[in-house]
């Protein structure tokens, strides 16, 4: 991979973040977590689930693996589906993370085909990528193959107009104000079609 391809940016945007691994969920604390939330005793959670409070005590202690038959019925007790009890709360810390980047701003990478500007650059372990690019390409020749990476990927056209090449979809024109969104691991390239380079704002999911 070298500093042309577009999987660098990726890398780029992530190098400064940190690799975080997620914890096994406690399927004992997240059974507590749901009877809590919904302000009930371990008598009120056991009827409604149609068990022996001491059974459910228990599961919320980790002292007894629960069976399928007594998931379902903690599914249904607590209005949720099976799989809900396997999946963490959503996150209500909120980290009043922002950034602004000033028109003009924005850190260069250039490319054989683009050129990039990456924008947010200020903030690590971002979750999306964003960043503007010119499109100085005007053949599908000009590219070494198709351009694929990991992720989801959304694009605007800013200035211009551009065809966008995918490899499973007839070629698209778009103009200012279109956009695409499309599965990034696809092979996929865009050219200018307009007299001038045209203008595009990328936003690359990371993952």
């Amino acid at each position: 991979m070298t500093e042309t391809d577009p999987r660098s940016l990726i890398r780029i945007a992530r190098e400064s973040g940190e690799d975080s691994t997620a914890e096994p969920l406690n399927l004992g604390e997240r059974v507590r977590e749901l009877r809590k939330a919904r302000s009930w005793t371990l008598e009120q959670a056991a009827a409604q689930a149609g068990m022996a409070r001491s059974t459910l005590s228990k599961i919320e202690n980790g002292q007894m693996s629960p069976t399928y038959d007594a998931l379902k019925k903690l599914a249904i007790g607590l209005e949720i589906s099976v799989p809900q009890l396997f999946t963490p709360a959503p996150s209500a810390q909120v980290t009043a993370r922002m950034t602004v980047t000033r028109s003009g701003g924005g850190a260069d990478h250039a490319t054989a085909t683009y050129e990039h500007k990456l924008l947010a650059t200020e903030l690590s372990r971002k979750k999306m990528l964003p960043y503007q690019a010119r499109i100085r390409a005007r053949d599908l020749a000009e590219f070494d193959g198709w351009v694929r990476h990991e992720g989801e990927e959304f694009l605007y056209v800013l200035t211009g107009a551009v065809r966008f090449y995918s490899e499973f979809y007839a070629p698209v024109e778009l103009k200012r104000g279109d956009t695409a969104y499309y599965d990034s691991t696809m092979g996929h390239n865009v050219i200018s079609i307009s007299d001038d380079d045209a203008t595009i704002l990328w936003v690359t999911s990371l993952g």
